[in-house]
């Protein structure tokens, strides 16, 4: 019996430091890098992507499709049929954004030249990056369309960003988030007050070193064009904040929620990089005008890192205009985040919702209490076509995830602490 007592004393405490940690995480956009030089040790034949590990024969086709326009763009093959066939003949390495350090959103594919922005947690000194992506290629399209776009973010945008960056200093990402959140932004499909607050602190230093005044336009234009711009930035910041949570001993915290459009994973932090996985779900919510359900890709994408951090849907009640997108109703935004606290460790003091009278929104997904209620973490999302090539968002919704990987976790968890 005292045994039993002091395995939970030390389940609690690890539990509260990952907690403090992701509370006092200070994410800090810093700099724009190329994932070849983020990773000296990257060949070319290398490709990260979104989720669990995954290989070409199992991958979805829209994850397929930004493949193919990856090695295109790469000029590893110079037609689809050729890109293919190398990724088919299994000269191509795939490795999962959350095995080096990073996420990527949608597909998350990600080769040498993608530019990465990269975030880091000052008071841990720890980074994360995240992939600067193009969304044609990103969502399965390789078409001229869809390069001309990825040439433009890696030749004119990322540099520029670089740039400004520098002359910046670093643009703290925490207190942009606090702020949008205040703005009806959820931080995960809805992350416009954030997109405007980041030009709007990023923009003199534009202004600073982008001395061709059409290229600046250009920028501005684009970010006028893509409202929800600063997910990917949310999501690098996301990433590393958690990773400031992970690998404490005893910890039954959630640290990674991740899908490949085949399968969603987790990790947990006390049991360090090994994946629990389930089938990936089917996404409910409102699809765009010209597409039909059944051409939508089940859950994709390691944007729930947001959702891992204690944003995204588990701030829903504070962000109801999310609805426009996902579909449901005002009351079904509180009841996502109610449910939310009954599965968490804590509260995040720093993320509050007007609505519930500022009240700190939940955080710190525990398997044990996942487990125990029955409720799994709730996730919003964006859908993609499910074919290659055609790469278009073609819909948004909610996910619930399978309680599959959380009662593995649990029960890896119990084999590995509780004796």
């Amino acid at each position: 019996m005292g045994e039993e007592i002091n395995i939970k004393e030390r389940i609690e405490k690890a539990n509260q430091e990952a907690l403090e940690r992701i509370i006092n995480s200070d994410p800090v956009l810093i700099d724009i890098q190329l994932a070849g030089d983020r990773f000296p040790e990257m060949k070319e034949n290398w490709v990260f992507h979104a989720g669990p590990p995954i290989s070409w024969n199992n991958m979805p086709g829209s994850t397929r499709g930004a493949v193919i326009g990856a090695l295109l763009y790469e000029k590893l093959a110079k037609t689809p049929e050729e890109a293919e066939k190398l990724a088919s003949g299994g000269e191509i390495e795939f490795k999962p954004n959350h095995r080096m350090g990073g996420v990527g959103g949608m597909t998350g594919i990600i080769t040498r030249s993608t530019p990465l922005y990269i975030v880091e947690n000052k008071p841990y000194n720890i980074s994360a990056y995240a992939g600067v992506l193009t969304d044609r290629l990103i969502f399965g399209g390789y078409d001229d369309e869809a390069q001309k776009a990825v040439n433009w973010t890696n030749t004119v945008l990322a540099p520029a960003l670089k740039d400004a960056l520098k002359a910046s200093g670093g643009i703290r990402i925490k207190a942009l988030q606090a702020q949008a959140l205040h703005m009806n932004d959820e931080m995960h499909n809805r992350s416009y007050a954030a997109t405007a607050l980041f030009i709007k602190t990023i923009a003199p230093y534009m202004a600073e070193v982008v001395k061709d005044s059409k290229i600046l336009a250009d920028i501005f234009r684009f970010w006028d064009q893509n409202p929800a711009y600063f997910t990917f930035i949310g999501m690098g910041a996301c990433k590393a904040t958690m990773l400031a949570a992970h690998n404490i001993e005893y910890s039954s915290i959630v640290s990674v929620m991740s899908r490949n459009g085949v399968e969603f994973g987790i990790w947990v932090s006390g049991l360090g990089d090994q994946w629990f996985t389930g089938p990936a779900a089917p996404i409910e919510g409102p699809m765009f005008p010209g597409y039909e359900y059944e051409e939508a890709e089940n859950d994709i994408g390691d944007s729930c890192i947001t959702e891992t951090a204690g944003i995204g849907a588990f701030m829903m009640a504070g962000a109801p205009a999310i609805l426009r997108l996902v579909g449901g109703t005002v009351e079904d935004t509180m009841r996502y985040t109610s449910e939310m606290y009954e599965i968490t460790a804590g509260k995040n003091p720093h993320f509050t919702i007007p609505s519930l009278n500022f009240q700190s929104g939940p955080v710190g997904i525990d398997i044990r209490k996942v487990v125990e209620k029955g409720i799994v973490p709730i996730i919003d999302t964006a859908m993609t076509h499910k074919d290659a090539g055609v790469g278009e968002m073609i819909g948004a919704g909610m996910v619930i995830p399978p309680i599959k990987p959380f009662q593995d976790a649990l029960r890896a968890f119990s084999k590995k602490y509780v004796k």
